[in-house]
């Protein structure tokens, strides 16, 4: 598995780079962002470690030109951020970040996100090409949504959380266990970016918003049973 790490002070690189090495990963180094897109055009990595603030393009404006991009707009990423308010995390994986680690960090945790992203990748890769449920319809190659045959605009989470559902139909899941798999991180106590993205979720569903059940206490599920 390739990653690309984009960070911009030299002894944290370095660190990086020895312990994801360590466990078996190829890996490429950048500690800017023009070194970092010059080296895309030539190969597309698995993952990529960004850094938030670089001197020459802010790790956020990177983060919106991998999404903007077909080529890379399913890539996954991981913030590297001393910025820790709520708002900034929040935006970063609005954009489409999956996951985020604040400075400083341990290499244990670096290690542990990275492996868990690792695994939602691969699952990614063996899952099916299209999902249907009542009528709702994702195709996972190209990232669309329509519902009873009209094509519905979902964002990165939305289309994340919407299609974990459907693969988990009729299963309770809880609000921590859609943290770790959809945003890739343990978020205690702010298991309302769960609910907020449900609301969104209901709002674009309409009529079908009834199939998503709130297990009061616990979490959701999708289901079509009463």
């Amino acid at each position: 598995m390739l990653i690309y790490v984009v960070e911009d002070d030299t002894s944290i690189l370095k660190l990086i780079e020895y312990s994801l090495k360590s466990k078996g990963y190829d890996v490429k180094c950048f500690e800017n962002g023009n070194d970092f897109f010059n080296e895309l055009e030539s190969k597309e990595p698995d993952i990529v470690l960004l850094d938030i603030m670089l001197p020459d393009i802010d790790g956020i404006e990177i983060l919106n030109k991998l999404k903007e991009n077909p080529a890379t707009k399913n890539t996954w990423v991981m913030m590297i951020t001393a910025k820790t308010t709520e708002y900034d995390i929040i935006s970063a994986l609005d954009k489409g970040a999956d996951d985020y680690i604040k400075k400083p960090f341990s290499v244990m945790e670096l290690l542990s996100r990275v492996g868990a992203i690792a695994r939602r990748a691969k699952i990614q890769d063996k899952g099916e090409n299209i999902l249907e449920f009542n009528d709702i319809v994702i195709d996972n190659l190209k990232r669309t949504v329509t519902i009873d045959g009209e094509h519905v605009n979902f964002t990165f989470k939305e289309y994340e959380l919407l299609k974990y559902l459907i693969l988990n139909k009729d299963i309770v899941i809880s609000r921590e266990k859609l943290l770790t798999y959809i945003w890739g991180y343990d978020y205690e106590g702010e298991t309302r970016t769960v609910d907020m993205h449900i609301k969104l979720l209901r709002d674009k569903l309409k009529d079908k918003r009834k199939y998503i059940k709130t297990i009061r206490g616990v979490g959701y599920m999708l289901s079509s049973k009463d």
